[in-house]
């Protein structure tokens, strides 16, 4: 490049605006990422492309995906606090609609939403825009220069920033970067994954609404024939009907159409989603795998075919002669939320993208990563884990065979695993030095469908928010950025890097536990259960009490093998044991050589 074409560049540059942090994509993961910018007073320009930020938290999925509640962690624990707080304060501590939500992880979208502005107003440094497009991006050297989004107006806003974080389902801030992804499903082979593929293929994770409905009639909107709808395409669902193979419309969490999650949201309201290995379904991944690299216009035609099938087969079953007299009563109890998403006929504003792209980062998350490690409860060990999850992975199917109505989705999978530890560098691109992409995530697909879960999201984004504060505080490239400092912070705002069933954020100890875990403490306590990723007694739905096996007992007494053991890591961390030997519990223990790390640094 020339000094006068380097020049112009130059000039062409400052006359954009310039902004230290943006964040493309208002989803929980964005959100997090937001927030935790803000809490350090980074200046922070939050993008969403739709009217609504919030992503799947406030269009319709408020049935969160997580296991236990001693799995829930920063930033969605806070979030879950807040809505706790909000149905108290509104309706009581004792009234049904503060049991319904759940300890705070189940609320009404539009409360969602209430409490996730109020979480970002707290902080004057973050901007939040709205209805803004990713267009193209401009490069220099190794690092995003520009991106340049386009209103509905067709107006193009160009925008400079030292630092991007792209929080979007599909990567889309990535892709435009030329940052390396994948999209499709790699071959067992490629990982040694038992639940991959033999031979590699481009299918992605079938998407569908999360739909909002409720049998409150004064609170019930009923459907209407979506644009496109023709009847002959539900036809065939009369004989499933007919003939008994179907037992309702709605069900939990199998035998009917539309699966109504329970426990049931506050106020009458059901989050209805697909029904896992069903005879019908309402992800259509024949039809979706377009999507992740598709435009605008490829992506609103495959939004609009879903509408058709999730919203029309609906609008069948309440209004057509045809369908038999029981399976229409029972239609016709259910309908859309009046107080719900207003703006878009009661509907959700976006699809269920539950996979598009995925990052090729500096480390693939695989199936392997949720295995248990050697003769061990846990799983195995990352000492730059930033994150943690307790939900396995878990595929709706990737293809469809068969007709419509009685045929069978392919590549879907359900598997238990221990909780796992997510490595930092599944959220750093190889080579762009001022990117980070904590939700479409440097993942295999079978890796992916593990994490691909919003309060997993929000835990990634809250990492990327304090890896990028980290990376702009030290004028360092963000693969230069330590996890050990990301975990610091992380450490101190309460949210988990590895999963310890009585040692929860709040607990004095917290930081002092998550730290020796980090460092390979807590392994071996226990022994591999009977059952690989056994869970703990059933408490409700898809939810469970804590994984046996991942408790510390801090009061427990300390043995001489254990000791052992763990004088063995001080020393390799290069740490004194002065009055070591003295512990008597594990809790002392571990305090004592935590405090030895801090007279350290």
């Amino acid at each position: 490049m020339s000094i006068f074409t380097t020049l112009i560049c130059l000039l062409t540059l400052h006359q954009h605006p310039k902004e230290k942090v943006v964040v493309y994509g208002g989803t929980p993961g964005g959100i997090a990422a937001a927030l935790s910018l803000g809490q350090k007073g980074e200046k922070v320009l939050l993008i969403e492309p739709t009217s609504r930020i919030g992503g799947l938290l406030t269009n319709g999925l408020s049935h969160s995906d997580f296991r236990t509640f001693e799995g829930l962690t920063g930033t969605f624990l806070h979030f879950s606090k807040e809505i706790l707080k909000y149905y108290q304060s509104k309706y009581g501590k004792d009234s049904i609609q503060t049991r319904e939500c759940f300890r705070g992880t189940h609320a009404e979208p539009h409360v969602n939403l209430l409490v996730l502005k109020k979480m970002l107003a707290r902080y004057p440094s973050v901007t939040v825009r709205h209805g803004l497009r990713l267009e193209k991006v401009s490069k220099s050297g190794n690092r995003i220069a520009t991106a340049t989004f386009v209103d509905a107006s067709q107006k193009h806003h160009t925008i400079r920033a030292d630092l991007w974080i792209d929080a979007t389902y599909e990567g889309d801030l990535m892709a435009l970067a030329g940052v390396d992804y994948r999209v499709g499903r790699e071959a067992r082979s490629r990982y040694g994954e038992s639940l991959a593929p033999p031979k590699a293929d481009k299918q992605v994770q079938g998407y569908n609404f999360r739909l909002i409905a409720t049998r409150n009639p004064k609170n019930r909107v009923m459907p209407i024939a979506p644009k496109g709808y023709r009847r002959k395409d539900y036809l065939p669902l009369l004989k499933l009907l007919k003939t008994g193979q179907l037992r309702s419309v709605f069900c939990y969490p199998s035998g009917g159409i539309y699966k109504a999650h329970i426990p049931v949201l506050p106020n009458g309201k059901y989050d209805v989603n697909d029904v896992s290995r069903g005879l019908v379904r309402l992800s259509l991944p024949d039809i979706n795998n377009d999507w992740p690299e598709g435009d605008a216009r490829k992506r609103e035609q495959i939004f609009q075919q879903h509408v058709r099938h999730n919203v029309g087969m609906l609008y069948f079953l309440q209004n057509d002669q045809a369908v038999p007299e029981k399976f229409q009563k029972e239609a016709r109890e259910w309908g859309w939320c009046k107080d719900e998403l207003r703006e878009n006929g009661h509907l959700p504003l976006q699809l269920y993208v539950r996979e598009a792209r995925r990052m090729t980062g500096q480390y693939i998350l695989t199936q392997k990563d949720t295995e248990h490690a050697k003769d061990d409860a846990r799983a195995v060990l990352h000492r730059d884990a930033i994150a943690m999850g307790d939900y396995g992975p878990n595929c709706h199917g990737t293809d469809h065979v068969g007709p419509r109505f009685g045929g069978r989705h392919t590549g879907e999978f359900y598997k238990p695993v221990p909780p796992y530890q997510i490595p930092y560098g599944a959220l750093i691109p190889k080579k762009c030095r001022n990117l980070l992409v904590p939700v479409a995530c440097s993942c295999s697909h079978v890796g992916l469908c593990t994490v691909r879960y919003e309060p997993i999201w929000m835990s990634l984004g809250q990492a990327a928010g304090f890896a990028a504060h980290l990376a702009l505080r030290q004028k360092i490239a963000v693969q230069k950025v330590k996890p050990s400092e990301v975990q610091r912070l992380l450490h101190r705002q309460g949210a988990a890097t590895i999963y310890v069933s009585d040692v929860l954020p709040g607990d004095r100890d917290f930081g002092a536990v998550q730290w020796w875990g980090q460092q390979g403490g807590l392994h071996g306590l226990s022994p591999h259960p009977k059952k690989a990723g056994q869970r703990g007694k059933h408490l409700k739905g898809q939810y469970y009490h804590a994984f046996p096996g991942h408790a510390l007992e801090k009061n427990r007494k300390l043995d001489n093998k254990l000791r052992k053991r763990w004088m063995a890591i001080l020393k390799e961390l290069g740490l004194k044991a002065d009055g070591l030997q003295e512990a008597k519990t594990r809790g002392e223990f571990i305090q004592s050589a935590y405090q030895s790390l801090s007279r350290n640094r």
